[in-house]
């Protein structure tokens, strides 16, 4: 056996709404299905990673947050090159958890809100 890719899969009630804050806030295209709305399902995609989208009626995601001790509770953890460049673009834009700051484990971090409530983490290895 070989794994060759892991994709989170968000539960959404609003599959295009999803896409497009995506699309238009981290630059990742959306797929939805079927081909117009209302949308059941949808992949996002950039630079070889997905994130899939499952539509649920109503769905508002349950804010766990702060039930982590020392640390916020993370859906998404992204490793990328260009952290300084993206958070300059968005840190006035979207809803930050936490800013931009160096850890002690060689990386540096912050911490998004998306339009759902999903906490993504964007990363980068400091040199």
């Amino acid at each position: 056996m070989k794994i060759h890719s892991i994709n989170p899969v968000f539960a959404v009630a609003d599959v295009g709404a999803t896409i497009r804050w995506y699309e238009q806030e981290l630059g990742f295209a959306g797929d939805p299905f079927p081909a117009h709305e209302p949308y059941v399902f949808g992949i996002m995609r950039r630079d070889g990673i997905e994130i899939m989208l499952q539509r649920v009626a109503d769905y508002q995601k349950p804010d766990l947050y702060d039930l982590r001790d020392g640390g916020g509770v993370w859906d998404v953890y992204l490793r990328i090159t260009g952290l300084q460049q993206l958070y300059d673009r968005v840190k006035d834009r979207l809803e930050l958890k936490k800013p931009l700051r160096r850890q002690p484990y060689g990386l540096s971090e912050f911490e998004v809100r998306d339009l759902n409530g999903y906490v993504l983490v964007f990363s980068e290895l400091i040199d």
